[in-house]
């Protein structure tokens, strides 16, 4: 398994990939996240563009993140596993990845937005080093994505923001990753 930056080709894959990692939210009730489709390939195409869209590949792509610069935070806007290739650690490789970029490029944390409730979601960010953000302290780029989850309607269910800060030797050590 490797990850790389995705390429434009890989970006209906992803679609894919968010459309079968998506029916796990059935199983908690969830259904109408399980519906949503994911973002058009005029809203991935940016983020491949920027270089902050990698995938994780075997013969093809089975897990992707993209990622966007928010408020001097590399903010993980969607990470995706297939379901097939699930709890293999490449979600975590993918969030590692996006770690090093964010630290080789003058980053000083990750940021993203997640359920609480979910077991893949707040509770598996945690043990990848991220805390959760108390509301006081968002960014304006931050309320900025919360109140866009909430007109798309997520508040459904209790998010969260989180951060993931990187050290100092995470910077260093990540120097020259693309």
């Amino acid at each position: 398994m490797r990850i790389r930056p995705a390429d434009l080709a890989d970006l209906p894959r992803c679609q894919d990939i968010e459309r079968a990692a998506g029916e796990c939210f059935r199983l908690v009730g969830m259904s109408a996240i399980a519906d949503d489709e994911p973002l058009g390939l005029d809203e991935l195409a940016p983020y491949q563009r920027s270089g902050l869209a990698w995938v994780a590949v075997d013969d093809l792509p089975v897990a992707y993140l993209i990622a966007e610069p928010v408020d001097g935070a590399l903010h993980i806007e969607q990470v995706s596993v297939h379901p097939d290739r699930a709890r293999r650690g490449i979600g975590r490789r993918l969030i590692e990845h996006a770690a090093a970029h964010a630290g080789g490029t003058g980053f000083a944390a990750l940021t993203l937005t997640t359920f609480t409730d979910v077991a893949w979601n707040a509770p598996y960010y945690a043990r990848c080093g991220f805390e959760p953000i108390p509301d006081a302290e968002l960014t304006p780029g931050l309320r900025k994505i919360r109140d866009q989850e909430a007109a798309h309607g997520l508040d459904r269910w209790p998010r969260i923001c989180m951060r993931r800060h990187l050290t100092a030797e995470q910077q260093i050590r990540s120097a020259g990753v693309n």
